[in-house]
């Protein structure tokens, strides 16, 4: 008789439930307890990725890459570079939070076949890279600047926040021929909402998520809202989301498709968040749309409809 809780995936499925409930009593107590205090830890929490995921990145076969470092403020950012970017178009293959550049090497080859030098890397906090905190903003300034040190891009690739960040830093200037942006989160509120709600934080201080940041820096967090930086985007942009999405909804990949003027959406099933941005047919549709074939539909509806709703 099989038995009834062997495996190794049904041991990882307990062990993430018991800390994810431990985390939420803990923060669900502090909240009442601490209110200032848990808030704090909940506002840090938020902008740290994850270090088991790092431990995993640095293990990571760079397959071939030659590895390269590119300078910012905060530190060193570690580069995965394969072809000549100097003869050849460059893709740029951005990451999302608590991930890192060599999650996407499923991509390399097909785009390596496809005439593109491609350029990887880890974020700040990241894989190889230095640092320990990121942000939305940050996400977008680091692409912009490895972007800078390999040539305008002939594609920019974005999954999950990664994606969000290749819109701002399009919004920013970053030249580039079109974009791919695969389940991108189009609202940092909602982002936090969902957090808050993941680790137990109580209502009126997951609506207060954002405040200490806020009073740092002048970037307000509205402007990071897809509805607010995508209109003004002229290149021709593929957005690929998941109904089945249970990190971001695919509500928010719409978004994007329907406030940037020249974007298409690519709806899947059953991919969620994470197989969605390796499928071999997502990989497909988007090398399509790098040929010039129109791959997806072209959203519209009105502004006033809810965002979801086409």
């Amino acid at each position: 008789m099989p038995a009834l809780v062997s495996s190794k995936n049904s041991t990882d499925v307990l062990k993430k439930w018991l800390i994810e409930r431990g985390l939420r009593a803990r923060f669900a107590l502090g909240g009442w307890l601490q209110p200032r205090r848990t808030l704090q830890r909940a506002a840090d929490l938020f902008a740290t990725p994850l270090a088991t995921v790092r431990a995993r990145a640095c293990a990571a076969d760079p397959a071939g890459a030659a590895l390269g470092e590119v300078d910012t403020a905060d530190g060193r950012i570690a580069t995965y570079l394969w072809g000549d970017p100097a003869s050849e178009p460059v893709a740029v293959l951005a990451h999302g939070w608590s991930s890192y550049g060599l999650f996407l090497l499923p991509w390399v080859a097909p785009l390596r076949a496809a005439g593109h030098a491609v350029v990887a890397f880890d974020q700040a906090g990241h894989g190889r890279s230095d640092g320990s905190r990121s942000s939305l903003p940050a996400f977008a300034e680091v692409l912009g600047r490895v972007a800078a040190r390999y040539g305008r891009p002939s594609v920019v690739i974005g999954h999950s926040l990664g994606g969000a960040a290749t819109m701002l830093a399009l919004a920013d200037g970053l030249a580039a021929g079109r974009a791919v942006l695969i389940a991108p989160p189009a609202d940092p509120f909602a982002a936090g909402e969902r957090f808050a709600r993941r680790i137990g934080l109580a209502g009126h201080l997951a609506a207060r998520l954002f405040d200490d940041w806020q009073a740092r820096t002048p970037i307000r967090v509205d402007s990071l809202q897809a509805h607010r930086a995508a209109p003004a985007l002229t290149m021709p942009a593929l957005i690929v989301h998941d109904l089945a999405d249970r990190e971001v909804p695919w509500d928010e990949g719409e978004r994007y498709a329907r406030y940037w003027p020249g974007a298409r959406l690519l709806t899947t099933t059953g991919l969620g968040h994470h197989r969605i941005v390796n499928d071999p047919a997502v990989i497909g549709a988007a090398l399509r749309f790098l040929a010039g074939d129109a791959v997806g539909q072209r959203v519209v509806s009105s502004p006033d409809l809810p965002y979801g709703f086409f």
